[in-house]
């Protein structure tokens, strides 16, 4: 199944230069060496999560297996690679014909995930999975911290819909993948056309100052919007005076008035306000949307307030104080020899300042407790344990070179409200803490 069967109208270009110079340095030195063709085990991991989060959410799986497929050197490519001398020829021989051919296993997109969780897995020979690196690191710390805020906020909101609004406030194409990673983590909606386009996100939009500062009066601009748009509209109301744009929306529109947005002052104060003022107008059924730099935080304190909807958009676009997931990919097991039925050795890094790895072709499971709820990350090298069995969390991604689990990005956004659910309750606490699971490692005995 490729991206047209999922029914995404944009093509994905060529990601072959998404990568750093010195992964081709190092295939190169490892072609000369005969060492390039050696199986070899990558996992994707993070230490730790960032400051103060409890879980984190595994976001941009499906963006990689595109990346994945279309990791190909064209002749532009290779011309560019050839005219900065960055490889010799012989490896640019080799690149030409690149395809990955290897297998990847992972985290379905959604599913959370902690500190030392194999999030994902990939193999094949040295050559072919090292190039990944710098493609793969980049998609999946970028969607998984935005898919994380988007978690948090999502849970701060209580079932309130959330609507994405960060397009203005990142990089154009960097908008369009924090979008995805909102809706999986449970945002309702998007501003960003683009990421409707792709990702087939409902969008929404009315109107913004600009639209009441072009007419000559505020009541000239609820009347534009309302005959063109229709009375079900959303009237933003704090251009001027508050209780007089929404006397003047309900005036316009009357009791059918769809939504009155709020986007400055104090939030919490300003709400109750304009409840009360609709309810007295007879408005009772228009709600109220709130947005001006909302957080998790921010969103939670409005838990109490007549709030129907948030828009969030600076906050949720840089993963609200951490933009990145910090995931690292790292060598775990490589053949002895290049014969393909060498056995896989574990290898690690060893080093000081919190940097150390461990060695091992890994699983991961999630153990749950007498009522269900999960209460540890089991990661592990050799034979899984069979009361584990049937809680493994790693499924396959790409079998030789095929991509065999594309999805709905529905699919992925429904996974991951299971998978919080199914943790503890102190996961959804907005207060620092550590991982509300604690990961376990065991060794099995035989088995890379």
């Amino acid at each position: 199944m490729g991206v047209a069967d999922l029914g995404l109208p944009v093509d994905v270009p060529s990601t072959a230069l998404f990568t750093d110079h010195y992964e081709l340095t190092m295939l190169q030195a490892a072609l000369k060496a005969g060492t390039a063709g050696r199986r070899s085990v990558f996992e994707v991991f993070t230490r730790r999560l960032p400051d103060g989060r409890r879980y984190g959410v595994v976001g941009g799986t499906g963006r990689v297996l595109d990346a994945v497929e279309n990791f190909r050197f064209d002749a532009d490519v290779l011309g560019f690679l050839r005219e900065r001398r960055v490889v010799d020829e012989p490896t640019l021989e080799w690149l030409a014909d690149y395809r990955f051919g290897g297998d990847v296993w992972g985290y379905p997109e959604g599913e959370v995930y902690f500190p030392g969780s194999p999030v994902m897995r990939v193999e094949g020979s040295f050559g072919e999975c090292v190039l990944l690196e710098t493609v793969i690191l980049s998609i999946l710390n970028h969607d998984s911290a935005i898919a994380a805020a988007a978690s948090r906020m999502a849970s701060a909101a209580g079932g309130r819909p959330l609507i994405e609004m960060g397009a203005r406030r990142t990089h154009e194409l960097a908008a369009v993948a924090a979008s995805r990673a909102a809706y999986l983590g449970g945002f309702t909606s998007t501003s960003d056309l683009a990421a409707g386009f792709r990702y087939n996100i409902p969008t929404v939009g009315t109107s913004a100052h600009a639209f009441t500062l072009l007419h000559d009066s505020e009541r000239d601009a609820f009347q534009a919007q309302v005959d063109s748009l229709g009375r079900d509209t959303t009237l933003l109301v704090d251009t001027y005076d508050v209780t007089e744009a929404v006397r003047t929306a309900v005036e316009i529109a009357g009791p059918e008035l769809g939504s009155v947005r709020i986007d400055s002052g104090d939030l919490l104060l300003v709400a109750h306000r304009v409840r009360q003022q609709l309810d007295e107008l007879g408005a009772r059924d228009t709600k109220i949307i709130v947005t001006s730099d909302l957080d998790e935080y921010a969103i939670a304190s409005l838990a109490a307030a007549p709030v129907d909807a948030y828009g969030v958009g600076t906050q949720l676009v840089t993963g609200s104080g951490h933009p990145t997931a910090s995931m690292v990919y790292k060598l775990v097991a490589r053949a002895e020899t290049g014969d393909a039925g060498a056995p896989l050795v574990p290898v690690a890094k060893k080093s000081t300042g919190g940097k150390t790895s461990i060695g091992g072709r890994k699983w991961a499971a999630r153990r749950l407790d007498a009522h269900g709820v999960a209460e540890a990350e089991v990661v592990g090298t050799g034979p899984v344990p069979d009361r584990l069995a049937g809680r493994q969390l790693l499924v396959e991604l790409v079998k030789g070179g095929e991509a065999v689990a594309r999805e709905p990005l529905d699919a992925a956004r429904d996974r991951h409200a299971a998978a919080r659910a199914n943790l503890p309750l102190s996961a959804t606490q907005l207060s620092r803490g550590e991982p509300v699971l604690p990961t376990e490692y065991v060794h099995t005995g035989s088995g890379s």
